[in-house]
């Protein structure tokens, strides 16, 4: 069974599973055990109503402190294993482990809102949002494809085969802070045939003034009101 207290040791495992590195999740934790006391007040029942007795009672679950529940719910979002997958990972059964995870998921959101990491998902306010932020406004963007089942419908199979990555997928486009590696940008979810250019166009996203926005070839002649953008051009054939 997966347990936190053994996994710290194993830095290098612990950030192959849960994509923080340990620092990272001490820092997350506070906001973690917050959110979830505000979500889930100990004088009250999961379906809201007031407790009749102490809570704690019963037999000791699993994810019986905030660091497991924290670790169980970091595990999910990095790996997307199946829920079986989880319940075998943390010793329960596929339906606690479905349970957990959407208890925990709404928890982790509202944590990581509160420590200012969360990503702006309304692009017309991304350029408002930075604004907020004591970092340099120097950005990269781009296209990024997570392969999916292939739909049974021959036309949901067209529109969600991408001939670049030679597979069926989602596709989103995200711009990232290049000094801080903060995710800042983050836009809905389009299949995986749309270009990314078409997705930022339709995403309407503004930048912040003196921004520079640095991007690939997939965005030719995607030209934001920004100080300047940046973009690599490809050598001609037999060329160095």
């Amino acid at each position: 069974m997966t347990k936190y207290t053994e996994l710290k040791r194993d830095r290098r495992k612990f950030l192959a599973l849960t994509g923080l590195t340990l620092k990272e999740f001490q820092a997350l934790l506070p906001a973690f055990v917050e959110a979830y006391e505000c979500k889930y007040p100990q004088d009250r029942t999961l379906a809201g109503r007031r407790r009749r007795r102490q809570r704690g009672g019963g037999r000791r679950g699993v994810l019986d402190t905030a660091e497991q529940k924290l670790l169980f719910i970091l595990i999910y979002q990095k790996t997307y294993p199946l829920q079986v997958v989880m319940g075998e990972l943390f010793g329960i059964g596929q339906s606690d482990a479905n349970q957990w995870i959407h208890r925990l998921l709404p928890v982790l959101r509202n944590a990581l809102t509160a420590i200012g990491v969360m990503p702006e998902r309304d692009g017309r306010q991304f350029a408002q949002a930075e604004r907020r932020k004591d970092e340099p406004q120097d950005y990269i963007i781009d296209g990024i494809e997570r392969r999916r089942q292939r739909p049974k419908n021959p036309e949901k199979q067209a529109l969600y085969y991408s001939g670049k990555k030679k597979a069926h997928s989602d596709k989103n486009v995200v711009i990232v802070n290049t000094r801080s590696k903060r995710v800042g940008y983050l836009s809905p979810t389009y299949a995986g045939k749309t270009h990314d250019k078409k997705v930022a166009d339709r995403e309407q996203i503004a930048y912040p003034k003196r921004a520079i926005l640095r991007k690939d070839t997939a965005f030719q002649a995607y030209e934001p009101k920004v100080k300047q953008t940046h973009q690599p051009k490809k050598n001609r054939v037999g060329k160095s």
